[in-house]
């Protein structure tokens, strides 16, 4: 339970100010993630429609609940 929620509210925006987005390190994770499920045959996929009709049953089912 948080007892001072100012004081978390003031520690996040002191960490995002610290810690700027750095563009070229997030493309080298990026790629890096990309090249590394290419390897275990994630992508591409050979036939992006595949399982779609099941796809759809499911959220029929989710959605109609």
């Amino acid at each position: 339970m948080i007892k001072n929620p100012r004081m978390l509210e003031q520690f996040n925006r002191e960490l995002l100010d610290k810690d700027k987005p750095d563009f070229r390190r997030n493309m080298k994770i990026y790629q890096a993630m990309y090249e590394w499920a290419r390897e275990l045959g994630c992508f591409p996929l050979e036939d992006p429609l595949e399982g779609i009709k099941i796809k759809i049953k499911i959220a029929r089912v989710v959605n109609s609940v």
